[in-house]
């Protein structure tokens, strides 16, 4: 159901939004509200006229999320599509907001013959997805090529932020104190005048294709690889490829890939993700943490 947004804002308020047409598992209940902003300044003007208690969710590709059945109590900020600018800025910075396909940014570098980003072709998100959990691919990480930040703050109000305000680790950052979100990085990259670096990406590109369930409704990767080992060996190890829960299954070509098919729920993909967690625990003494963020509430909460 259409809202009317307040009125210094330009961009498209809906109430009772389904979350399942905004994620790749193709899950998930509805949201309160769903805010998709006209641009950076819409957004900033939203959020500015937001109550301060608002539980807010920022939403990219939703290609890492797991939304309930039950739905998200709150208001749900769609940023792809709305702040997706991307330009050289200097000879070793590229310019990215946070809603740009990560595969768009690899892509541009790859085109001004400049190195270091390549691992975001293998990440199927945003900029802002990619900063707010360190994604990564094939060996690199988001935050080891950031330059710098630009934040939102729950006030409103923006800054950009050094790499070194940031506690980061695999899979996982934690911003300073009043950051609300990501609005876009500046990344650090180096020239690439011979092509072996695009070579490369391309070769890895070509390998996630032949041994990855591509363009089938997933969230990527669903786990964590523990220190020194791989999820997807330990899963496989427990016998559990293609193991099913509903309408949710573990991929037969990567086992840490879960594939929803029609009529999946997200109690389907939640269900199965814990089986899979207490097999390989009683199996082989290794605790597997999910990647893919889990939020809203049960369909009988």
């Amino acid at each position: 159901m259409a809202e009317r947004a307040p009125s210094i804002c330009r961009g498209l308020l809906r109430t009772g939004e389904p979350l399942a047409r905004h994620t790749s598992w193709r899950v998930g209940g509805p949201a309160d509200r769903y805010f998709e902003p006209a641009d950076r300044d819409d957004l900033i003007a939203f959020v500015r006229a937001l109550r301060s208690s608002e539980p807010l969710l920022w939403l990219g590709l939703g290609s890492n999320l797991l939304v309930r059945d039950g739905g998200f109590r709150g208001t749900v900020i769609a940023l792809h599509g709305a702040l997706d600018a991307l330009r050289l800025d200097a000879p070793d910075r590229l310019y990215a907001e946070a809603g740009l396909h990560c595969a768009r940014l690899a892509k541009f570098a790859e085109r001004q013959q400049l190195a270091g980003l390549g691992y975001m072709a293998g990440i199927p998100g945003t900029v802002g997805g990619a900063l707010a959990m360190n994604a990564g691919a094939w060996g690199g990480e988001t935050w080891p090529t950031v330059a710098e930040v630009e934040v939102l703050m729950r006030d409103g109000t923006t800054a950009w932020l050094p790499p070194s305000a940031f506690q980061t680790a695999y899979r996982s950052v934690q911003p300073p104190p009043g950051v609300l979100g990501y609005l876009a990085a500046r990344f650090t990259v180096t020239a690439d005048r011979d092509g072996q670096y695009a070579a490369a990406t391309r070769a890895s590109l070509a390998q996630r294709k032949a041994t990855q369930p591509v363009g089938r409704p997933s969230a990527g990767s669903t786990f964590r690889n523990p220190p020194g080992d791989h999820a997807a060996r330990l899963i496989e190890s427990c016998g559990l490829k293609q193991y099913r829960v509903g309408g949710a299954q573990v991929s037969q070509q990567h086992a840490n890939f879960i594939l929803t098919e029609d009529g999946a729920t997200a109690a389907d993909v939640e269900t199965l993700i814990e089986h899979i967690r207490a097999t390989v625990k009683q199996q082989t003494g290794v605790d597997l943490h999910p990647e893919v963020k889990m939020v809203g509430e049960k369909a009988d909460a």
